[in-house]
């Protein structure tokens, strides 16, 4: 079996420790994320000697990556003179490359210890508890912030934290934090890459909505994510949607994901949220500011215009083109399974004849479940579905492809 990239680091002498995200996770029995961040006393140099295909992803973000086994690893170097063989080099690392004093923690890959320099233990058990904690000046982690992390970096960690361990912290509170946040004025924009794992980082939780309402509140959203602002100014019926406007209406979607739900167009079978359906969720809706009234359809055509603008926002984000493609598949046609009972398999065939169609009819339920419309329509469109696979095997389906399902 093959080394993973830790394995092969401290296998060559060089000291290694997850830290931060990766870290946490590792300590509360959490699913591993995509991204393994780990802190190393191997230089820039010395780890292009261990893995090839080493890529450079921007200083400010991290000093070398390497794409293995479907995650990304990505590597800190020590670079101050201190051996992070001790852990007070560890910790000096970790006062560097860290914006919050919670992101400090850390695990040796070798011995597997775990390092807790500011006392987090206590708070990391009620998390891997699921137990609310109840010491506030703990959980307070946003008063601790490194005054020589970005304004960027402060908020992109701010906002993970808030999705992966605090997803039930309230509006007030959030406002609360992200006004002890200095302005975006004059900063640095974040990598395409940093933004992209910020992406995926928030959709791997089970409620990434605190960590948007973050990003939103503290203009991040505005500045690096326009497409996703201006869901905020578009208003909904309330007699069907009463979380909102789209902005909110999105939001909820997320929270009806099943952990493992996956349809046939994922082929990791773990337990996470599958990211082709979080995207399509996150960006069912974002052609509604384009669209305008037509007769009864208040948003006429945003499925067609929101297929335009997920790809733009998805291949600026560098996103690889056969997500982009699932994704866009998605949003384009989010609205058929509504119809799918009524419609004659002629219109809809090659649609459900697509490996992504069972994602869609989850797309669907995620979005009725989030309204008063109930899972009525739900369950008639997957009834439909259904009776097309059986259909599908019929000799004689040419012949009955014009006529309406009964």
């Amino acid at each position: 079996m093959a080394k993973s990239p830790e394995n092969i680091i401290f296998t060559a002498g060089f000291p290694v420790y997850l830290h931060g995200f990766s870290a946490i996770d590792s300590y509360i029995g959490r699913n591993a994320s995509a991204a393994v961040r780990v802190l190393c006393g191997a230089d820039l140099a010395d780890l292009a000697r261990l893995f090839d295909g080493l890529r450079y992803p921007g200083a400010a973000f991290a000093d070398a990556a390497v794409d293995y086994g479907g995650k990304t690893w990505y590597f800190y170097c020590e670079d101050s003179g201190l051996s992070p063989s001790s852990f007070e080099g560890v910790r000096d690392m970790l006062s560097r490359r860290s914006s919050f004093k919670f992101l400090e923690f850390c695990r040796d890959c070798k011995s597997s210890h775990f390092y807790d320099p500011h006392d987090v233990y206590s708070l990391l058990r009620c998390i891997r508890n699921g137990i609310v904690y109840s010491d506030t000046n703990a959980v307070q982690w946003w008063k601790e912030i490194n005054p020589d992390a970005s304004v960027c970096r402060t908020l992109i960690d701010g906002a993970m934290i808030l999705a992966r361990y605090f997803p039930e912290t309230s509006s007030r509170e959030i406002n609360a934090i992200a006004a002890g946040f200095y302005s975006l004025n004059g900063a640095a924009p974040p990598e395409t890459e940093e933004q992209r794992l910020l992406l995926t980082g928030l959709l791997e939780a089970a409620n990434p909505g605190p960590g948007f309402e973050l990003l939103k509140s503290s203009g991040f959203i505005a500045a690096y994510w326009p497409e996703l602002a201006a869901l905020d100014d578009v208003d909904h019926s309330k007699e069907f949607h009463p979380e909102g406007n789209v902005w909110k209406h999105t939001m909820e979607t997320l929270r009806y994901r099943k952990a493992g739900a996956h349809g046939t167009i994922s082929p990791d079978p773990g337990p996470g949220f599958d990211l082709r359906l979080s995207l399509g969720l996150l960006l069912h809706d974002i052609g509604k500011p384009l669209s305008q009234a037509a007769g009864s359809r208040r948003f006429d055509g945003h499925a067609e215009l929101g297929e335009r603008q997920a790809r733009r926002f998805l291949e600026r984000l560098g996103f690889n083109g056969p997500l982009v493609h699932d994704v866009c598949y998605l949003v384009r046609n989010h609205m058929l399974p509504a119809a799918l009972p009524r419609l004659p398999l002629v219109r809809t065939g090659e649609i459900m004849d697509s490996s992504l169609f069972p994602a869609l009819l989850e797309l669907y339920r995620c979005d009725e479940s989030s309204s008063f419309k109930g899972l009525d329509g739900y369950y008639e469109s997957s009834a439909a579905y259904k009776s097309y696979l059986k259909y599908r095997r019929n000799p004689y389906r040419n012949v009955m492809a014009n006529y309406p399902r009964q």
